[in-house]
């Protein structure tokens, strides 16, 4: 069946990487837009920009840390009446540090685990109260193909964190089933962002190719896609069997 059109998203983690990608692929879909980041000089600067490029949409930005829960569950609401509301939630914010474990560096490891687990809790318990309220809307986890093993060096935490960012949108989902809200998890490969730096392997696809592959697999509305399809889909099913020696040398 014709999904509907989600005339109006909310985008977290909007000033850089793909969360910037996607604001711009949806602008040019006509699509309004509220985007919310920490750094709000550059939300600032690609509001300007996508209202330039596009005269027809509206663009809503705010400042907004997702570590601190009590701004986002304020924050969130106050964005979405901006907007006039939100039909599509997009939880991108996370960052990347890490360290391999017991080197010395947890400092990085706990804040990649607090903001990419609690501070998406954060953000998916404002998002699905807006949508409970309205009966409907559309919740979108940004995971990770490193979610699918336990990663080595400097992904295991971040790994790890992404991994509990699928059973918490599948729990929603679970909790959702027969409303008019839908959830989608998706998981992107390895995209060149500044976020996976150092982090980059085999099947590396530029920024472009990787924001397309990803507005692409949004608009489907699936339980779960991966980005780009080919070839993470199969090289995740992969990865789930093979065992962990040939998982370290391969990641």
């Amino acid at each position: 069946m014709p999904r509907p059109t989600r005339q109006r998203i909310l985008i977290t983690g909007a000033s850089s990487g793909l969360g910037m990608g996607m604001a711009r692929r949806f602008a040019a879909r006509g699509r309004d837009l509220a985007l919310a980041a920490r750094r709000e000089h550059l939300l600032e600067e690609l509001r300007d920009e996508l209202l330039a490029a596009h005269p027809g949409i509206r663009v809503v930005t705010a400042a907004l840390d997702v570590d601190d829960a009590t701004a986002v569950a304020e924050g969130v609401p106050a964005l979405a009446a901006e907007l006039g509301g939100v039909d599509r939630f997009v939880a991108n914010a996370g960052i990347g540090k890490g360290a391999s474990v017991g080197t010395g560096a947890g400092w990085a490891n706990r804040a990649t685990l607090f903001t990419n687990v609690l501070g998406t809790h954060a953000q998916c318990e404002a998002a699905v109260e807006l949508f409970r309220a309205q009966g409907s809307g559309h919740l979108v986890v940004v995971s990770s193909v490193a979610s699918v093993r336990g990663m080595r060096g400097t992904r295991t935490a971040y790994g790890a964190s992404k991994a509990a960012l699928n059973a918490l949108a599948e729990g929603i989902r679970s909790d959702l089933l027969g409303t008019g809200i839908r959830v989608t998890t998706v998981l992107p490969g390895y995209i060149e962002t500044d976020i996976n730096v150092g982090r980059r392997g085999p099947f590396t696809v530029d920024l472009d190719t990787g924001v397309d592959a990803l507005v692409a697999a949004i608009e489907r509305e699936p339980v779960r896609a991966y980005v780009p399809e080919w070839p993470w889909r199969p090289v995740s099913a992969l990865l789930r069997v093979l065992p962990l020696p040939v998982v370290r040398r391969l990641t």
